[in-house]
Formats: C-alpha cells, sequence, structure tokens
C-alpha cells in the first residue's frame, strides 16, 4: 500500500497551527467560511451518493465507499498520536481522520469512485488558514459563525471550486465589515469586479475595485454611477463569483 499521498495530508495537518491567535483565524474569515461552506457541500454530495445522509455532515466518506479499507498500521499510528496531542474537538478530529483516509483509499486506486469533487480538500485549506472549528447551535470558525443549513440546501448550493492561494488571500485582503460585490458590465461581459464594504454601527463607505495591480483599491465608480455620471453598467454578484473573476484575472495578469 502506497503511503505517499496519506503521508502528505497528514504533514498538511502537521502544519496547521490549530490554537493560533484571534488575529490569524479572524484575518482570513472570510475565506474560511467559504471553504467551510463548499465542504458542506461537498460532503452533502458524497452523502447522497453512498446513503451516509444521517453521519452528514463532519464524516468518514471512505466508511461508506469501502467500509473494509484499512490504514497503514503506520500511518494510521502517527495520525491517531498526532489527533490525540493536537486537535481538541471530536469532529474536528473525525474529519483529519477521514481525509487521511481518504488520501489512502485514493492512492490504492481499487475503489471505482463517482465523478464527485474531493470531499476534504476546502477543510484541509480550511485548517491551514486558521485552524479548526467547534459546533454549537452554529458552526463556529473562530473569527466567524455559519449556519449549518441542512443536507437539501447544501446539495443546491452555489460550488466553490477550491481556489488558488492567491485568490484566497485577495478575498480575504481589507475584508472588514459589511460586503457586497458587484461586477462591471461592458457588452455584455464582465470588465471588473467592485465591493462596497459598510464599516461600523455609521455603515462608513468603503468603495473599491480589483486592479491590474492584483489588490482592492479605492474607486469613486459606485458613487458616481448613483450620481448619473457614469455610462458603465454593474451587477450585483456572490462571494463566490467574485472569486472565480479574481482567480482569473490573476492568472491572466500573472501568466500562471
Amino acid at each position: 500500500m502506497s503511503t505517499e499521498l496519506p503521508r502528505a495530508v497528514l504533514e498538511r495537518l502537521r502544519s496547521v497551527d490549530w490554537y493560533g491567535d484571534w488575529d490569524m483565524a479572524n484575518g482570513p474569515s472570510r475565506s474560511r467560511a467559504l471553504l467551510m461552506r463548499e465542504y458542506l457541500r461537498r460532503a452533502a454530495l458524497w452523502a447522497q451518493a453512498y446513503g451516509a445522509e444521517e453521519e452528514w455532515p463532519f464524516f468518514d466518506v471512505t466508511e461508506f465507499v469501502d467500509p473494509a479499507f484499512r490504514l497503514d498500521p503506520e500511518v494510521g499510528s502517527e495520525l491517531e498520536d498526532y489527533l490525540a496531542h493536537n486537535v481538541g474537538t471530536p469532529s474536528t478530529a473525525r474529519t483529519c481522520r477521514g481525509a487521511v483516509r481518504w488520501a489512502a483509499l485514493r492512492a490504492g486506486g481499487k475503489a471505482t469512485l463517482p465523478e464527485l469533487p474531493d470531499p476534504y480538500e476546502p477543510l484541509l485549506l480550511m485548517y491551514g488558514r486558521g485552524g479548526g472549528y467547534s459546533i454549537e447551535e452554529f458552526i463556529d470558525l473562530y473569527g466567524v459563525m455559519i449556519p449549518h443549513g441542512n443536507l437539501k440546501s447544501n446539495l443546491n448550493a452555489e460550488p466553490f471550486p477550491t481556489p488558488a492561494t492567491s485568490t484566497l488571500d485577495a478575498l480575504d485582503a481589507g475584508a472588514v465589515g459589511r460586503i457586497t460585490y458587484y461586477a462591471k458590465i461592458g457588452e455584455g461581459y464582465p470588465r471588473g469586479i467592485l465591493r462596497r464594504r459598510l464599516v461600523g454601527r455609521e455603515a462608513e463607505t468603503h468603495d473599491e475595485a480589483f486592479t491590474r495591480n492584483l489588490r482592492w483599491e479605492p474607486t469613486e465608480y459606485l458613487r458616481l454611477y448613483e450620481l448619473g455620471h457614469n455610462d458603465v453598467d454593474h451587477v450585483q454578484i456572490s462571494e463566490r463569483e467574485a472569486a472565480a473573476f479574481i482567480e482569473s484575472t490573476v492568472e491572466r495578469l500573472s501568466g500562471s
């Protein structure tokens, strides 16, 4: 049995700062929330495919794909020792165990899998951006809380393809306040994205555009549009759509 892939996942877990300071968790709170929502969606797809609806959302997919599967004993021992000394909540430990076992199952190449997205990659990315979570009435990401929803609502949720780190960083950069995203439209095609941030009780307005410098910079576009001085139209878009535009912009301008 190949242990390269499961060990790689274990190393990703070992690099997580599970008990970092508040700034570490709160700074990337927007990307962490998006990644958790994408995990909930993917977990719902796998739960539906394998009759694991009662176990959703935080479960070991491999248990249902191949109940007889066993992790390499040495990797399993290292994993359990790491979880026992580093990961505080049972639910988080369950998903960490599930991610390592999933990597090992895939590495074995014996299971016939449906064409569904990797269930654990969004969580692994989220862990790396500020640690784990705890479960109460909401899912507490230690900086933001999101609702669980239910299986049906998550099955119908908008997909959020796991993006590059640069995209996640751009979503989090200066993301203080209540944010609404817009796409500027020219000749029927997006020509740029903007965000309006309303900060504090007084809802102080900050309008910013994601520029060719690959960062958010102040813009007068929305204010001028409201005054009737701008002919370029725009539409409100979701945070997921904004992420997709940022990623394509970074790829185009950086040549990556």
